[in-house]
């Protein structure tokens, strides 16, 4: 059986002015400041280790995570979760040029 699927990247993190940036997940699109950014960080890092992927994949498969300083509540599977930690972590790993 082949089947065709379009996997959209549906977790995204975006600057929009100095200090502010847009957190969009799948409904909802969050504005973080940058120490609300840092706390998500360190929130999915704790939340990624092997350890809490195993607790959660034997407990309910997902999380709900508060953002922007419990204002708002995001629904994340394992997937969506592992995702939100790339994208951040891309975010903060600077881009190195290469001279040719």
């Amino acid at each position: 059986m082949n089947v065709d699927v379009n996997v959209e990247q549906s977790i995204r993190l975006e600057e929009i002015t100095f200090c502010k940036y847009q957190l969009t997940t799948v409904n909802k699109n969050i504005v973080l400041t940058f120490p609300q950014l840092l706390q998500l960080r360190t929130n999915v890092n704790k939340l990624t280790f092997h350890e809490s992927i195993c607790d959660i994949i034997d407990s309910d498969n997902f999380v709900l995570l508060f953002v922007a300083d419990k204002q708002h509540l995001i629904y994340l599977d394992i997937s969506q979760l592992l995702q939100l930690k790339e994208v951040i972590d891309s975010f903060f790993t600077p881009v190195k040029s290469v001279l040719i």
